[in-house]
């Protein structure tokens, strides 16, 4: 996902301000939405048949869901059944309790019938056209405002979406379209069905009248295009683009894991959001300079974060970083080395300016709650960094391997960073526990201080670089020398080096192509 600056700080306030809740003895399979929307108002109506498996024991469990508040907006439930037998229930103020007992590895299946006005997770609203719009936004727990389930991102389940709205909206939502009918009454239903896991953060749908294309099939994946009638001859162009992303990702990581790609434009608090074959990016996305590096960034998500998805927030950015860093590389491939190095200043300044502020590990077990403060430049530009530094370090095709792997391995499942660090030291046959320690679950970054001075007699540089930060990292600093490069390997507090110069250098650049993330001094001691 690409965040949204104007909405980021309200939504760390507003939003999510309870601990996150998990059900450790459940464990879904499926969920099938059956979702009613109106012209009328906001209410909408919903039949949720959730499928699950049961882990323990239990006299009783929990799904998420957001009781109806003060307010008026939130869900009320009139009904749970269990093979046409009503179970006893009540809600919480985020979550419906069913009274049933269930046996460990049991299998159920209970139909819930409830109604309500979204106070958030399905934004119902208007376009810039002035017309009605429904967008699923969930993100990262947002879904219990309007769909009952375990709404965080380690259960992951197929699910189906049928939608009844009038019959002058498309509807897209995940996976492939299997009906569209007309009903009674100027309404028309239409059922989308996702045959991969998904986590809930990635469920989606989107009601609005839609202008569609059929740009490409990439292989048997085909490509659509979703925007408004007025943005049609725009969006239709600028959209594209995806025909060159899409085979790029393949190639390079590993069967994309959807049956259908669709790129909408949307209403969504977000830059773009990566929802699962069906990726929603804001409305004058269609006309944005930026829209191939946005593209690329939620495109890249459909394997991390989508089907490779992080088991908590904690380690959002094997979700953010990747997508980031492979954005990067998609354009280092299409437009040179120069670019990526370009891209690797700014999001080094990026990460620098942000640890002034606010100095944590990128893997961050302190946030409990409020997980949208976890959109920031840890877990985007500085897990960026953390890949590019790991793909110097080992090299291309060691790199790739491993990354091909880590993906083969988690695709429709949930990994952590230590899963990443495994996967990695068994491609390259390197101990990289170090490299992970220091950059993934340890504050802040090498600040480096570069004095050196000319020995005329001795036709020599003598050079001390010294970490003036607490905590020591370990790594290979490149220093350009008039144009010639060595590589000093750092461990220590201060590293003294000498360097044959038949003459005085005129100029001593640290790292010169860009492959650090550190902030650098240099300067001539007197």
């Amino acid at each position: 996902m690409r965040r949204s600056f104007y909405f980021l700080l309200f939504l760390v306030i507003a939003f999510n301000s309870k601990a996150q809740v998990q059900f450790p003895a459940i464990d879904v399979q499926h969920y099938t939405f059956a979702i009613q929307l109106n012209d009328a108002n906001d209410t909408i109506k919903g039949k949720a048949v959730v499928e699950l498996k049961f882990l323990k024991d239990v006299n009783s469990f929990s799904l998420n869901l957001v009781k109806t508040k003060k307010s008026g907006k939130g869900m009320r439930v009139s009904s749970v059944y269990e093979a046409g037998h009503k179970l006893s229930f009540n809600q919480d103020s985020d979550l419906l309790i069913i009274k049933t007992p269930a046996k460990a590895n049991s299998q159920h299946s209970y139909k819930i019938t409830y109604a309500g006005i979204p106070e958030d997770g399905l934004i119902i609203s208007t376009n810039e056209f002035g017309h009605r719009t429904f967008f699923g936004d969930n993100w990262p727990d947002r879904a219990q405002n309007w769909l009952p389930c375990a709404d965080y991102p380690a259960d992951k389940a197929r699910v189906d979406f049928i939608v009844t709205a009038p019959d002058h909206y498309q509807v897209i939502a995940n996976g492939l379209k299997t009906l569209e009918t007309v009903l009674p009454g100027h309404f028309k239903l239409t059922h989308w069905s996702e045959s991969s896991a998904l986590p809930t953060k990635v469920m989606v749908i989107g009601v609005a009248d839609f202008a569609v294309d059929h740009p490409a099939d990439i292989g048997n994946i085909p490509l659509y295009t979703y925007v408004f009638p007025e943005s049609k001859e725009a969006g239709f162009k600028s959209y594209q683009v995806a025909k060159e992303i899409l085979p790029y990702y393949i190639k390079m990581i590993g069967p994309y894991a959807y049956e259908k790609l669709t790129n909408v434009q949307s209403k969504t608090i977000f830059g773009g959001m990566e929802n699962a074959s069906a990726i929603f990016y804001f409305e004058n996305s269609v006309t944005s300079k930026g829209i191939e590096e946005l593209m690329a960034h939620e495109i890249a998500h459909q394997w991390f974060g989508d089907a490779a998805s992080e088991k908590s927030f904690a380690h959002l950015w094997l979700s953010e970083g990747f997508a980031t860093y492979m954005t990067n590389l998609y354009l280092e491939n299409k437009y040179g080395t120069d670019t990526l190095k370009a891209r690797l200043r700014a999001d080094r300044t990026t990460v620098l300016k942000f640890e002034k502020r606010r100095l944590t590990p990128v893997v961050d077990i302190a946030v409990k709650n409020n997980f949208m403060q976890m959109l920031n430049a840890n877990s985007y530009q500085k897990g960026g960094w953390v890949l590019h530094m790991l793909r110097r370090k080992l090299g291309d095709t060691i790199f790739w391997k491993g990354i091909r792997n880590y993906y083969a391995q988690y695709k429709n499942s949930n990994a952590n960073t230590d899963d990443l660090c495994k996967v990695m030291e068994k491609a390259s046959g390197q101990d990289l526990q170090q490299f992970f320690k220091q950059w993934l679950y340890t504050a802040g970054h090498p600040q480096l201080n570069i004095t050196w001075k000319y020995n005329e007699s001795k036709k020599v540089v003598e050079m001390t670089i010294t970490q003036k930060q607490n905590t020591l990292f370990e790594f290979p600093l490149a220093v350009s020398i008039d144009g010639k490069t060595r590589i000093l390997d750092i461990k220590n507090k201060a590293v003294n080096a000498v360097f044959p110069s038949k003459e005085k250098p005129k100029a001593i650049i640290a790292d010169p192509d860009v492959n650090l993330l550190a902030g650098f001094e240099v300067g001539e001691s007197q």
